[in-house]
């Protein structure tokens, strides 16, 4: 647990696995509902293959600005200079508003955004965002729990919602207030400022919190982004489809191999790397064939 600013009460608590050799890791930031350990799937299977990763959880923060100068902030504390950005949901969007806040001295090296979105009005909520604090907790789990899938679902992703269920139960009154907040707050992202940074966009065919209106728009702004996608999934691909995840992860990460931006330590290449091209080529090949 870190705490970077001068507010005592803001804690930011990470878990920081893998090579501390690694200067540019992989940095995971959660969803409204999520923890850290929501990652866990993802912080396992990465340090295997010799990876840095370190997953967050953010404390109290009720605008993207300020979000932003601590997230700055814990990267200082943190000796990181550049960073890769893995965001799901509203992690996506922050990770995409903090690499336009740092874009005059760049903190962030690439993003993969995970059922992202890159202008909270689509959520048609920015008229409550001010009253979230007020709010009492099982009023504000009760507004998250309706983006959750209902119905019949595969067992993994079941598994997937009860495990969310469990960590939304978990986070107090202000921390949801704050995070719904963020969420639903009149904001968009100003695609100029990051048009430069490799982007891949991690999305799911099956049932999400995300319209496909709001997909569209983020494939819009990142038209050069590379796209991931998932046949199944919904709101929580990396806990219940991780090793599609991880797969995409890797691929993405691969471009920097071999640079000062490496997000593994260079010896556990060569194996690893082989293994990851071998899949990637076989599922380029098995979509040609579709």
């Amino acid at each position: 647990q870190i705490i970077v600013d001068d507010d005592d009460s803001k804690i930011w608590s990470l878990y920081d696995a893998g090579p501390r050799s690694i200067r540019c890791p992989l940095i995971f930031l959660p969803p409204v509902s999520g923890t850290a350990d929501v990652f866990f799937q993802q912080i396992l299977a990465l340090t295997g293959w010799g990876y840095r990763v370190i997953a967050l959880q953010y404390p109290v923060y009720w605008d993207h600005l300020e979000f932003c100068d601590g997230f700055r902030k814990l990267l200082d504390h943190l000796q990181l200079d550049k960073v890769h950005l893995f965001g799901a949901s509203l992690g996506g969007f922050l990770a995409q508003k903090f690499a336009e806040y740092t874009h005059k001295s760049p903190r962030v090296q690439s993003l993969i955004l995970c059922n992202a979105f890159s202008d909270t009005s689509i959520f048609n909520q920015t008229w409550t965002a001010n009253s979230f604090w007020l709010m009492p907790a099982f009023m504000l789990k009760k507004i998250v729990l309706g983006n959750f899938a209902s119905g019949p679902l595969d067992p993994e992703m079941a598994d997937g919602i009860d495990f969310m269920v469990d960590r939304l139960e978990s986070l107090g009154q202000s921390e949801l207030a704050s995070r719904l907040t963020l969420n639903c707050q009149n904001s968009y992202v100003e695609p100029h400022k990051i048009r430069d940074i490799p982007v891949t966009i991690m999305d799911v065919f099956d049932q999400s919190a995300l319209s496909t209106e709001a997909k569209e728009e983020m494939y819009k702004l990142y038209p050069n982004a590379r796209r991931a996608h998932l046949k199944t999934g919904g709101n929580f691909p990396y806990l219940c489809r991780s090793a599609e995840v991880n797969l995409y992860i890797q691929i993405h990460l691969l471009q920097f191999h071999g640079t000062r931006y490496a997000a593994i330590d260079p010896s556990m290449v060569s194996a690893e790397e082989v293994e990851v091209q071998k899949i990637s080529l076989h599922s380029s090949d098995e979509q040609e064939e579709q």
